[in-house]
């Protein structure tokens, strides 16, 4: 198993999270430019509990970033005001999967949403997406529900 630090995400890292954006966009188009990613980022920050993290590898000349994803903690009225939390963008650089690297993201995320008091931790896969629905099973995640979306 890899080890990885797990950070939030800077300006400096856009470069690297949008490369493996490359690998899950259907097209090079769906990928934002580095200028509409730093104006996002900074949105990012205006969210009370919206926050961008990567997980970085040392290196000889610094680190790499091998894998990324977001969490959002949502404040709820429901389930006695407790939030919970929603990961999204989940992506290991594809030379790097099967070495613990997503793991360790997902193991990062429960312990965040824990802390934050979320009575649950939520992501969405695509249905073709196979592989990745086997591995978040073995995380213990479990199917819940039916998600539904429509391009608005």
């Amino acid at each position: 198993m890899s080890t990885v630090i797990l950070r939030e995400a800077t300006e400096a890292d856009l470069d690297e999270v949008l490369a493996l954006y490359q690998g899950i966009e259907d097209s090079p188009e769906h990928v934002l430019t580095l200028e509409d990613a730093r104006a996002m980022l900074v949105q990012f920050s205006t969210y009370p509990s919206y926050r961008l993290w990567v997980a970085c590898e040392s290196t000889g000349s610094g680190a790499d970033v091998v894998g990324t994803y977001t969490l959002l903690v949502m404040h709820n009225l429901a389930h006695r005001g407790a939030p919970s939390a929603v990961v999204e963008d989940v992506v290991v650089a594809a030379d790097r999967k099967g070495q613990g690297i997503g793991r360790q993201m997902m193991a990062h995320a429960v312990q965040l949403a824990r802390e934050a008091g979320c009575y649950k931790l939520a992501l969405s896969s695509h249905r073709k997406r196979t592989d990745a629905h086997a591995f978040y099973e073995s995380l213990g995640f479990a199917q819940h529900g039916l998600s539904f979306s429509i391009e608005p």
